[in-house]
């Protein structure tokens, strides 16, 4: 875990993807997309079906280290809206462990949302909502462009994506950006990257990511490595 000043407020960003917010004892976590492999297998395109499993596995890993009381998903929590219903036994065992051990607030997603609106609901516990005010920070699936307030949400799965010595080397990493405001405040926000075990994702540095986090005067990529943490310039701006 590494330090990240953010909107005023001191968290953690961990190595596995997530979130911690000390003050909060809130562990936020963005797109678990769990039953994804479910999900293909029945597309005819059959993947080991382990991955909520493993997913689940390393949410109760991030809980045990921060000692969070609260998990905040930031939508796509299960990869399509019958996902909760083809969650299988052990998985949704270990769920329903972890939503009776700390408070589970579920935020929907577009993933989580089936063709007549039905959104995947799971027995297994936790509170759903669409979106989640939290001291003054607004937490939601996708970055509302035009935003000023504080805030943090998921859904572009972003992930860094460099070349060292001819080497290409790609991690999931955060997008976090500044700006200050006509009435000269100052806000930030936050994309976290994917947490699912099967999630893919897209360039730190796609134009659909630099638009979502505007108005902004940077962005910026943030990683932990080797205990600290490592900041990459993604964008500023002219003025």
């Amino acid at each position: 875990m590494v330090p990240l000043s953010f909107a005023g407020e001191e968290m953690l960003l961990l190595e596995g993807r997530a979130l911690f917010w000390p003050r909060e004892r809130a562990l936020l976590v963005a797109d678990l997309h769990l039953e994804k492999g479910s999900f293909f297998a029945r597309h005819g395109q059959p993947l080991p079906p382990y991955d909520s499993r493993e997913t689940l596995e390393r949410v109760a890993l991030a809980i045990r280290e921060t000692g969070a009381r609260r998990v905040i998903t930031l939508g796509d929590n299960f990869h399509d809206a019958g996902g909760a219903a083809r969650l299988e036994p052990h998985a949704c065992g270990m769920l329903s462990a972890l939503t009776r051990a700390v408070d589970w607030v579920w935020i929907t997603g577009n993933h989580d949302i089936g063709r007549h609106g039905a959104v995947a609901e799971t027995n297994c516990g936790g509170t759903l909502v669409e979106e989640l005010e939290l001291a003054g920070m607004i937490l939601r699936h996708q970055a509302k462009p035009g935003e000023t307030r504080p805030e943090l949400s998921g859904h572009f799965h972003p992930r860094l994506q460099l070349t060292v010595q001819r080497r290409r080397i790609v991690r999931p990493c955060a997008v976090v950006s500044a700006n200050e405001n006509a009435d000269g405040s100052r806000s930030a926000r936050m994309i976290l990257p994917a947490f699912g075990a099967f999630t893919a994702g897209m360039s730190a540095a796609d134009p659909a990511i630099l638009k979502a986090l505007q108005p902004a005067q940077r962005i910026d990529a943030v990683v932990p490595a080797a205990g600290r943490l490592a900041t990459f310039p993604l964008w500023r701006s002219a003025a």
